[in-house]
């Protein structure tokens, strides 16, 4: 018989007696494991006339495709420029703000903000509320729905004189659904320029 090199390895040697001692554990094992199998499972089924629902799938947002928008654009078209979804009433159902102004080749054409719905079953959506109107010449960035706000900064005028290439004010808003109307209020970092 050969002396192992590394003494912490002499019992590395494998005989026989090992070889059946190992078979008859593992033998054990398995054994045991069988007298202590967990019970079969049973799918409860439901009780005749109690059958679920399924869940409904979420309502897609209304698209700004074909939507007949409260812009007069002339020989041009309408030009949706910025998208934003959320459900700003609470309802389940998404609405979308839609920022729109007139594809003008020359020019900045003042956007307007817009409010759509599209009802369970409609094959439309509608504009149910104006946020910003294209009359009083805004220029709409930093657009967004966060929650149930929509909140833009509006680039405009402090009178009829300042060129429409160079906006000299800048303000800040926000709107949110008050169960009546969407309510426009002046969010606390809110500046002009």
């Amino acid at each position: 018989m050969q002396q192992s090199v590394v003494p912490e390895l002499a019992h590395t040697d494998t005989r026989p007696m090992h070889w059946l001692a190992t078979a008859a554990a593992v033998a054990g094992v398995v054994a045991l494991s069988s007298l202590f199998q967990p019970g079969s499972a049973k799918a409860a089924q439901p009780a005749a006339g109690t059958e679920t629902k399924p869940a409904l799938a979420a309502a897609a947002p209304p698209s700004t495709t074909g939507v007949d928008f409260p812009l007069d654009c002339g020989p041009v078209k309408e030009l949706v420029v910025k998208k934003a979804t959320g459900d700003l009433d609470g309802d389940g159902r998404p609405e979308t703000v839609a920022v729109v102004h007139c594809d003008s080749a020359m020019g900045t054409p003042p956007d307007g903000v817009y409010v759509l719905t599209q009802a369970a079953g409609a094959t439309s959506p509608r504009v149910v509320a104006t946020l910003v109107d294209p009359k009083d010449r805004f220029t709409v960035t930093d657009f967004a729905v966060s929650g149930k706000a929509v909140t833009a900064t509006l680039l405009g005028y402090s009178s009829d004189n300042v060129p429409s290439c160079c906006p000299d004010l800048k303000s800040s808003a926000k709107w949110q659904w008050n169960g009546h109307a969407f309510v426009r209020s002046t969010p606390a970092a809110a500046h002009s320029v």
